[in-house]
């Protein structure tokens, strides 16, 4: 890790995390509104989208649906629930796109099409979720950090479990930096701090497996949404979603995994009552 990513990290992680813990959830739905809106920006960008008149309208249908989902929703948080499995049925639908690696490799393509409804389909879904886990009750804001730390802990333990033990490509020709092992490393770090963090939140014995269960799904979907994004990248021919994080790249880049976990979690919550 470069001394600027470093720093970059160290800013945004307490910024992040201060924003969870503080702000009532209809202002961290706005604040989680504006950096997903960036990460849709640059999203639309490798898809093609090139003209900025286009970009503007296509991000404000998508701000108008976060505002619609607010109004007509009342308190109620269906919506929101709705919203979250849309999203992992969308997910459900980019986990067999990876396996078609060229499937909407060309700008011609008719997935091109599919690709800009992918960004709808992945954020939208994912604030959500944020919103949903978040206002879920009076530890909301703390499940919301235990969903959002196992990410971070899973995506850290890949890294350093990858860069030690590192042998089986998990798939080489999205992400030949990825391995098996590494997975292995961020599930371990992932489950440890689900528990820790599950425990500062509340949960009883009686929820632990639900859990466990949740957060290895999640880690699971972080990977798949790091992976989506890496083939989208692959083939916009580009390195970086953006360069507004010094260090990091793009907003999407420090967001994808989240992008695809936020409704797992909230989901899981939801199921198992924790």
């Amino acid at each position: 890790m470069t001394k600027t990513r470093v720093i970059a990290a160290l800013i945004m992680a307490p910024v992040a995390i201060l924003a969870i813990l503080m702000l009532p959830t209809q202002w961290l739905a706005a604040a989680a509104a504006a950096v997903f809106l960036i990460g849709l920006w640059e999203w639309l960008k490798l898809a093609d989208v090139e003209d900025t008149l286009a970009r503007t309208v296509l991000l404000v249908l998508n701000l108008v649906m976060m505002v619609l989902i607010v109004w007509a929703d009342a308190g109620s948080l269906v919506l929101y629930q709705i919203a979250a499995l849309v999203g992992i049925g969308w997910w459900l639908m980019a986990l067999l796109w990876l396996r078609f690696f060229n499937f909407g490799a060309s700008p011609s393509s008719p997935a091109r099409a599919l690709k800009l409804l992918a960004g709808t389909l992945a954020i939208v879904p994912a604030w959500s979720s944020l919103v949903l886990i978040h206002a879920s009750g009076e530890n909301g804001h703390l499940w919301l950090l235990t969903a959002l730390a196992v990410v971070w802990a899973a995506d850290s333990g890949a890294y350093f479990a990858g860069r030690t033990f590192g042998r089986t490509k998990l798939a080489p020709r999205i992400s030949p930096n990825k391995t098996w092992e590494g997975l292995g490393g961020g599930m371990v770090a992932g489950l440890i701090v689900a528990l820790g963090f599950g425990w500062l939140a509340g949960v009883d014995s009686g929820h632990l497996v639900g859990l466990v269960i949740t957060a290895v799904v999640t880690v699971f979907a972080s990977v798949l949404g790091d992976l989506y994004e890496s083939l989208i990248k692959r083939h916009a021919g580009a390195k970086d979603s953006g360069h507004i994080i010094p260090g990091h790249g793009g907003v999407l880049d420090r967001i994808d995994g989240v992008l695809a976990a936020l409704p797992v979690f909230a989901l899981g919550k939801e199921i198992f009552g924790f």
